[in-house]
């Protein structure tokens, strides 16, 4: 069962530092959230796993995929936890460019076009890695049904989802560490 109070904590143990940092988005920030630190450890995975596994509508979803590498491990954490609880979920990475070889996918992994896939993140300022895995998913065939990401930073990311016809839940904000939202 997911534990909001052990990830936050972890979070704040292993991933939240302060100083002057320039997002992915081009932004400037005087935090990072550094997802890698929680996904790539183990009770850091679990955590995110069991999370987003509750976030995930698995009637409905075939596939959990997103951006590579950012996603790579949260992908493969839910699909274990869902094994875990005896659900039939399959996984997909999206890559950032074709690999110059081969089929040239931008998509890996057991999908086939008409699954109804989630996207996941770790960190979403704007929330750009996500609508392009979403942009490339949906050009493979896939319906993108849910987004899902760990932290949502509240910069924006979620109205562009919005704008873009798609729900983004999150299983943290930056409220949630006391930090507030830029106006």
């Amino acid at each position: 069962m997911y534990d909001k109070n052990a990830l936050m904590e972890l979070f704040r143990e292993r991933a939240l530092k302060f100083g002057d940092f320039t997002l992915v988005s081009g932004k400037k920030a005087t935090y990072y959230l550094d997802g890698k630190q929680i996904t790539l450890h183990s009770r850091g995975l679990q955590l995110v796993s069991e999370g987003l596994l509750e976030l995930l509508d698995t009637d409905e979803i075939d596939a959990v995929g997103g951006m590579s590498i950012g996603a790579d491990p949260i992908v493969a954490g839910v699909l274990s936890a869902a094994a875990a609880k005896g659900k039939d979920l399959n996984g997909f990475l999206v890559r950032k460019e074709s690999k110059g070889h081969g089929t040239n996918k931008f998509v890996e992994g057991p999908v086939e076009p008409g699954m109804k896939v989630a996207i996941v993140e770790d960190v979403v300022t704007t929330g750009g890695s996500s609508l392009l895995a979403i942009e490339r998913a949906e050009e493979f065939g896939c319906e993108v049904k849910q987004v899902l990401t760990i932290i949502d930073r509240m910069e924006g990311g979620a109205a562009n989802f919005k704008s873009k016809g798609y729900n983004m839940q999150s299983l943290l904000t930056i409220e949630d560490f006391g930090i507030t939202p830029p106006a």
